[in-house]
């Protein structure tokens, strides 16, 4: 970077020179927490950045991000100095900074001596936050910056023989270094993680540098040395071969070491080449040319082109031993193979994060989420790639302005900064749903950032979200309704649907068993054994056979005939004790035969069912029952139809007359009708005014409230079925009434 000011159309962008002087004629000499200079941090934070080939309000925003704090309206200041892109990096630089401060704390509160529970707590943390930090940067430009700005806090610690704190080092080895690691920034990965390791361990540190037994200067000069040595006899073979190698760093060493359970005199790949080449055949013939000058290890060839790795990874590695006595590997394998390797499943990244487990094989990949991290390390790539003031230069950069890693979720912090990853679009009850059942169950508001909001409100990136509960209470139907976008996690939806489950089954277990009980009474068996009779009318346990009877599916008389052993009556459903009180009109309910004609039979006694209570002029079929007459059912009854299946002989053609149909009749027919409604005060009363305005006789009333939903069956006499139909299109007007029909 020099300090010639950059065009951009015709606006000047200041230089990187310019960006100092600013910060030096703020800042002054104000340091850094570290203890650092302000203006020191600035000068070598945008330095790194410049190192890394990225354009220049990147740099700019590198050199003055530290400065805000000094600074009255700084967003202001910095955009009408350095222009917008600048201002919203160091805007959202800072709140990266922020972000990971707070949630690296939650991740540590499981120490490293912690049970296996807390370390698999404390990995998940650190995986989430590592997530959250790349997708809450809305520029990728704002994660090199701040990695950058951590190199170089560590540079002065070292420089200044100062001791940073565990936190520090801690913080870069779990979340900064295998963020670089990701995005492939060598150049900083490996600076960052020794010298954290240095910090964090010191003694294992100068250890491992002991027995290395040269400086990094001295081994890069033989790997410099021994690359031009292996690329000249290559060109003597007319093979085009791209040939790369670095010695490996100090905390890799350890790494590797304590992955594998290793000695130091074990490790063969303290030092390493890379040969790429155009096709597998020139693979061994370069195998070959690199045996013919150095001699191999013979235990130590692996042909993975032959016997690729389970992950696909394909490549040749073989261990010989220098000219200097020394071991080290040589890797090679074609562009397409190292293609692969660096971007896809076989990704190095995944596993080196791994540790002990990647070493081990114990990694599996996500693919949609490795295929967005490629995406970005190709962008990363490509941009080094493009030579300085090529016509393309440009175009990393126009796709790198708007680059994110969209993973498909949303990281956001409990009060306590633990992370948690939820589904994109996600709300604060779906938060409260994902910390836990009962939470979400009794969950009545949220505070985002400090403020309340709407429990519909989608939720951010970085946002700190607090759950405000009742000590005792339910879910709203409401939630389950698409369209006002309460729920968008499947999980948290399938819980609100398991509670109105769980509370209809105990609604139909209690009705049952009142049924049940009524129905021993009036046998005189109340001390028959409920598991044997729920066995012998076959079911699993009496709150099965509870079920059943209280959703109105098994007739009590199925159970009288189980009581008694005779032969089975009709499986008519019986009525609930409350509607046996009968009007003093002239009802056709006790068997009047007036109103319906028989064909072919004449003077047969007649009863409507109670079961599906037909009134004119609904569709109805005969029964003959034994010794009741016959039995008169809607065609469509669900008890009618698996009689009929049973005995289809005792099926008579049924009609009504043409007297009822015509109006002309007196009779009337009892009808249920279910009502389900938000219980309030004079619910009871308002229902009652409709059917007193519509001169309905009500002859029966069952009713249940629970949880602020009220339940109700009303048995009331009507001429014929249009009465019915006008009834419930006017319950359904009353207020808090939610639907309101007739049973079938």
């Amino acid at each position: 970077m020099t300090a010639d000011t950059v065009t951009t159309g015709t606006n000047p962008t200041p230089s990187f020179d310019d960006a100092l002087a600013f910060v030096r004629e703020h800042a002054g000499d104000a340091r850094l927490s570290s203890g650092e200079l302000l203006a020191d941090h600035a000068a070598g934070t945008a330095a790194i950045m410049s190192t890394l080939n990225v354009d220049p309000p990147a740099v700019l925003a590198a050199a003055l991000f530290a400065l805000t704090p000094h600074l009255e309206d700084p967003e202001h200041v910095i955009a009408e100095r350095f222009g917008e892109e600048v201002a919203q990096l160091v805007g959202d630089v800072r709140k990266l900074l922020r972000l990971g401060t707070v949630g690296l704390r939650a991740a540590q509160s499981a120490l490293p001596e912690a049970g296996r529970d807390a370390q698999a707590e404390r990995r998940a943390q650190i995986e989430a936050l590592r997530k959250m930090l790349l997708a809450f940067a809305q520029d990728i430009r704002v994660v090199l910056i701040r990695l950058a700005s951590r190199l170089q806090s560590l540079r002065y610690y070292a420089a200044a023989k100062l001791s940073p704190g565990p936190d520090v080092a801690r913080e870069t080895l779990d979340i900064y270094a295998p963020l670089a690691n990701r995005l492939g920034i060598w150049q900083l990965k490996w600076e960052l993680e020794d010298l954290a390791f240095r910090f964090e361990d010191p003694d294992t540190y100068k250890r491992i540098a002991k027995l290395l037994d040269e400086k990094r200067v001295e081994r890069e000069g033989y790997v410099a040395s021994a690359i031009e040595r292996l690329q000249q006899e290559l060109a003597a073979a007319s093979i085009r071969a791209d040939v790369s190698g670095r010695p490996k760093h100090i905390y890799s060493i350890w790494r590797k070491m304590r992955g594998k359970e290793l000695d130091f005199a074990e490790l063969y790949d303290v030092r390493a080449f890379r040969v790429i080449v155009p096709d597998i055949k020139d693979c061994y013939t370069v195998l070959g040319i690199v045996h013919n000058l150095w001699q191999p290890i013979p235990k130590e060839f692996d042909d993975y082109i032959s016997r690729p790795k389970p992950n696909g990874y394909k490549s040749l590695h073989t261990v010989v031993i220098g000219d200097d006595g020394r071991a080290f590997e040589v890797q090679i394998r074609t562009h397409e193979m190292h293609q692969f390797a660096e971007y896809g499943v076989a990704a190095h990244w995944r596993y080196k994060e791994a540790g002990t487990r990647g070493y081990g094989g114990q990694v599996t990949a996500s693919e949609k989420y490795d295929e967005k991290i490629a995406w970005l390390r190709q962008l990363l790539a490509w941009k080094d790639d493009v030579a300085e003031g090529d016509q393309a230069s440009s175009k990393p950069w126009e796709q790198l302005r708007q680059a994110t890693l969209d993973d498909d979720h949303i990281y956001v912090l409990t009060p306590q900064a633990r992370v948690i990853a939820l589904p994109r679009g996600a709300t604060p009850l779906d938060f409260a749903y994902h910390l836990h059942s009962e939470l979400g169950h009794r969950c009545r508001g949220a505070r985002v950032d400090g403020a309340m909001v709407p429990l519909n409100t989608p939720l951010q990136n970085g946002q700190t979200v607090e759950v405000v509960a009742v000590k005792e209470g339910g879910p709203s139907r409401d939630w389950l309704n698409p369209q006002l976008g309460y729920l968008q996690s499947h999980r948290a939806k399938q819980k609100v649907r398991a509670w109105f489950n769980a509370i209809e089954l105990q609604e139909n277990i209690a009705a049952g068993r009142a049924m049940v009980e009524k129905t021993l009474q009036r046998e005189g068996r109340t001390s028959v054994n409920l598991d044997q009779l729920a066995a012998k009318l076959g079911f699993k346990a009496p709150d099965d056979l509870f079920n059943v009877v209280g959703k109105e599916e098994f007739s009590l008389r199925n159970i009288e005939q189980a009581l008694s052993d005779a032969p089975p009556p009709e499986p008519e459903v019986e009525a609930p004790e409350q509607f046996e009180k009968r009007s003093s009109g002239a009802s056709v309910a006790h068997g009047a035969s007036a109103g319906v004609l028989v064909v072919g039979v004449d003077a047969l006694l007649t009863q409507l069912a109670r079961c599906c209570r037909p009134a004119p002029p609904d569709a109805i079929s005969g029964f003959v029952t034994r010794g009741k007459g016959m039995s008169i059912h809607r065609s469509d009854c669900a008890t009618f139809l698996r009689m009929a299946a049973r005995a289809p002989e005792r099926v008579l053609e049924t009609a009504w007359s043409a007297d009822v149909l015509g109006g002309r009749g007196s009779s009337v027919y009892p009808v249920d009708l279910a009502i389900e409604a938000a219980d309030r005060q004079g619910l009871l009363r308002d229902i009652s005014e409709v059917f007193a305005r519509e001169k309905m006789n009500v002859i029966g009333v069952k009713t249940m409230s629970r949880r602020n939903a009220a339940f109700m069956q009303f048995t009331v006499e009507v001429s014929n079925a249009a009465q019915v139909q006008r009834a419930c299109m006017l319950l359904g007007e009353v207020s808090g009434v939610v639907r309101a029909s007739r049973k079938s």
